[in-house]
């Protein structure tokens, strides 16, 4: 081990031939590899290869070094290995080792060969590897789905995706049947039944598209990584994106089914639902509708997104570009036709005119033209009011003026000071403070010049008529700055709803623990709009100088992290919200440190307890079995006492009785403390009841009590691990003899029941209450606790637990007429087991 210890300058590369099933010729394409490295010179080594007896393959094999492979014995078979300790020692520049998620024969110091790789990684080695589609961990369950058969050996996502160059083997899947009815891949007394079942055309093209697909997003990841770092900010039309903006309106559903036709227009198309939460239109959202609006989305295979940002069409294109997207779906404007006239643009002409190289779809609903609900009187007036306010502040004043002047007839001062006061009013209301106070000035010299004596001249005579028009305009002005100000509290406590129901949705993300640090720093950057963000440590020197950087913006996440967020510069008003995301990513990341360090406590502790509990139970269990064991054997062994034949026997029979037990109390514990390893390896095959239990009977001591079985023979045969069945059913009739009572007999019978096969042991004891029936299946636990004389209470613990192991079940339920039955189903082998095992021996 002192070349694995050595340090190296490096850590290696992994190279990973990806395929979509066996055959298509990855262990083919990792030793051409092999062999075209060679010609330039690098130091090759074969590691570990399996050719599977193809001669083609076996032909590549030719001039490249072949490390020996290690030979381990395994219940009673040798298996040949990858010898790890041996390349170490090579140290090679490269390493070809095939079947990335092969287990290993327990015995060595990694389960699993992917462990193996990463130590050779980590030794500075490049490593060439192999793997199918369906031994993909996130692809296990749909791929039995798929093929109805279930794989065993798998391996992480994340291990491969660390891989720095995935290169897919291909081949369409008729090409694939050819090569397997010509005798490439299986022995011919194999190909039938694997073109009948795996091998099936559906089968195979379903298994390439899930490789292609896998394949194409972890290009795409690469990608954006890519213009992550290079600051790439165009859209890059290399897959369908959409992109759907959500109000939380009764039209959302319709703008989702409509962006999803879009991206199924294109296979492979992705669909994000974004909401904008701001002060604006979009801040009167329903959350309850927007609830419905996201299960929707997630329904159709998609993604919901929620954002911040002061104008909601940046906010929009910013999250677009960050996504890579290349179209946007939008609603029609809701807003009444009163509404375009004052202020004609909205968010839609906004959108498509800042949205340079995304397409934007406008989609028409029911709801389009009938208006909003009102607005808040607090609203942020827009760029289009700004600018009508101080217009109508000098128009507005003239048009009255006009009027009065025509049916002033009938009319006091008093009733047109109070007319120009509702005109100041209304512009107010329009325009804000500065319009109204524009409005008011002009209002003032109009009434002035007009409408008080003397007319047509900027003077008053009489006094009254001056605390009026100062009063007017003290009103005027009053009234205009009242109302500026309830524009400004409003939109504060509306900005502060959405943040808060941001950040409140992150906060419960955080304490319901379903999120990790790696999705809440993607949920930070869509939020913001920002291109990337990371957390980094304090020290970083390289943040510090990159801190004048006017697109890169840093906050402290903690005592020891700060959160770097690049790609636009923030508004003051946002460093708030990026602040308290800040606090909730360093509440996240202690969370996980404090996750981390329970689950390695737990083993710890789950360890303790079965120690405790073993110490506890073995004091007496063990010793019972080796005193009335060496008692008989000094019995016989002693000079002083002359026994008779008949004697000597019986003392022989019981110094086996307690050998036998011994040895089962010491198997028991042994399978026990593999299975909570997880190093019991499993060798499932078709297995007959009928074989398995005369073995079973055979290992159990003499007892009184007779054992019938009916059906066994008939049955078919199920999909086991013949050793390890026959411990359960010797287990299982050990409880029931043990359990009998009075009774004369133990019966074991067997019946199919659809794909599965279920055995059952029935004895006629005094049988167990319902809430009892789990309890005797934890380990040290016995028939409520009464018996300290009958054993480490492990059989039936350990029975349920290589039963399940081999993909079965073990319950308990009542005997009819009193007593326990213990029900073992396992599956049943049919033809599509004896094919998965050629697919896992590829």
């Amino acid at each position: 081990m002192a070349a694995a210890d050595a340090p190296s300058e490096r850590s290696g590369k992994l190279k990973i031939f990806l395929g979509a099933a066996p055959g298509v010729g990855k262990t083919y394409r990792m030793l051409d590899e092999g062999r075209r490295r060679l010609r330039r010179g690098t130091d090759v080594v074969v590691a570990y290869a399996e050719c599977h007896g193809r001669p083609y393959t076996e032909e590549m094999l030719a001039g490249l070094e072949m490390v020996p492979r290690l030979h381990r014995a395994y219940r009673g078979t040798t298996f040949s290995e990858l010898d790890l300790d041996a390349v170490l020692a090579r140290r090679p520049a490269v390493a070809l080792v095939d079947e990335l998620p092969h287990s290993n024969v327990p015995g060595g110091r990694n389960a699993k060969r992917w462990q193996d790789i990463e130590e050779l990684l980590a030794a500075g080695i490049d490593v060439v590897t192999t793997v199918n589609v369906q031994h993909l961990e996130s692809l296990n369950d749909v791929v039995e789905k798929i093929t109805g058969v279930p794989q065993r050996e798998t391996v992480p996502d994340e291990v491969v995706r660390r891989a720095h160059q995935i290169e897919l083997v291909d081949m369409p899947a008729e090409a694939l049947r050819r090569r397997m009815a010509h005798g490439n891949i299986y022995r011919p007394e194999k190909v039938d039944a694997a073109l009948a079942h795996y091998f099936r055309i559906g089968n195979l093209t379903a298994l390439r598209e899930l490789a292609l697909l896998w394949v194409a997003g972890r290009v795409d990841e690469t990608l954006q990584k890519y213009r992550s770092e290079h600051g790439i900010g165009t859209v890059w039309e290399t897959r369908e994106r959409v992109v759907v903006a959500l109000t939380g309106g009764p039209e959302g559903e319709t703008l989702i089914r409509r962006a999803e036709r879009i991206a199924d227009r294109s296979s492979g198309g992705d669909l994000l639902a974004v909401h904008v939460a701001r002060s604006d239109g979009l801040a009167y959202a329903s959350p309850a509708a927007l609830a419905r609006q996201r299960a929707l989305v997630e329904s159709l295979g998609g993604s919901y997104h929620s954002v911040v940002g002061d104008h909601v069409p940046t906010a929009l294109l910013d999250f677009a570009r960050a996504e890579n997207a290349t179209q946007l779906v939008l609603g029609t404007s809701r807003r009444s036709w009163f509404s375009r006239l004052v202020a004609p643009r909205g968010i839609g002409e906004d959108t498509v005119e800042l949205s340079g190289d995304i397409d934007v779809h406008m989609v028409t609903h029911e709801r389009a033209g009938r208006g909003r609900r009102p607005s808040a009187p607090g609203r942020q007036l827009p760029h289009a009011r700004r600018i009508a306010g101080p217009v109508a502040g000098l128009v507005v004043p003239f048009l009255m003026t006009l009027l009065l002047t025509h049916i002033r007839g009938p009319l006091n001062l008093t009733s047109e000071a109070l007319l120009f006061l509702i005109t100041v009013v209304g512009v107010a209301c329009l325009g804000g403070v500065v319009s109204a106070l524009l409005a008011s000035l002009t209002t003032s010299l109009l009434l002035n010049y007009y409408f008080i004596p003397p007319s047509h001249e900027f003077t008053i005579t009489e006094p009254n008529n001056t605390l009026a028009l100062a009063a007017f305009a003290l009103v005027a002005v009053t009234v205009a700055a009242l109302v500026d100000r309830s524009l400004r509290l409003s939109r504060r406590a509306a900005s502060a709803t959405a943040e808060a129901e941001t950040l409140s949705s992150m906060a419960g993300n955080i304490l319901r623990g379903d999120q990790g640090v790696s999705v809440l720093l993607d949920h930070t950057r869509e939020t913001f709009g920002m291109e990337s963000a990371e957390l980094v440590p304090r020290t970083d020197q390289e943040i510090e100088v990159d801190g004048k950087d006017p697109d890169l913006v840093t906050v402290p996440a903690g005592p020891d992290r700060l959160l770097v967020l690049r790609g636009r510069r923030l508004p003051a008003s946002e460093h708030r919200v990026l602040t308290a995301f800040a606090a909730h990513l360093a509440a996240a990341l202690d969370h996980a440190r404090l996750m981390e360090a329970a689950a390695e406590v737990e083993p710890v502790k789950a360890a303790d307890r079965l120690r405790t509990a073993l110490l506890a139970a073995v004091s007496h269990d063990l010793r019972t079995p080796l005193a009335s064991g060496r008692a008989a054997i000094s019995s016989l062994r002693s000079a002083d006492v002359d026994f008779t034949a008949a004697e000597e026997h019986e003392l022989l029979a019981t110094a086996e009785e307690s050998l036998i037990e011994l040895n089962r109390l010491v198997d028991n514990l042994l399978d026990m403390s593999r299975l909570r390893a997880g190093a019991l390896t499993l060798h499932l095959q078709p297995t007959a009841f009928a074989d398995v239990l005369p073995l079973a009977l055979a290992t159990l001591a003499a007892t009184p009590v007779r054992i019938e079985s009916r059906g066994l023979a008939e049955i078919r045969d199920v999909l086991a691990d013949p050793p390890l069945l026959e411990r359960v059913i010797a287990n299982l009739v050990t409880n029931a003899v043990r359990h009998s009572g009075t009774a004369e007999r133990v019966l074991i019978t067997a019946s199919a029941l659809g794909a599965r096969v279920e055995l059952r042991v029935i004895d006629q004891g005094p049988g167990l209450p319902p809430e009892d029936r789990e309890r005797i299946f934890v380990p040290f636990q016995r028939l409520g606790d009464r018996d300290n004389t009958s054993g480490l209470g492990l059989g039936l613990a350990l029975s349920r637990g290589l039963a399940e192991a081999m993909g079965g079940t073990l319950d308990a339920e009542d005997t009819p007429g009193g007593g326990l039955t213990m029900v073992l189903s396992l599956r049943a082998a049919a033809v599509e087991e004896a094919a998965e095992k050629a697919v896992e021996g590829s």
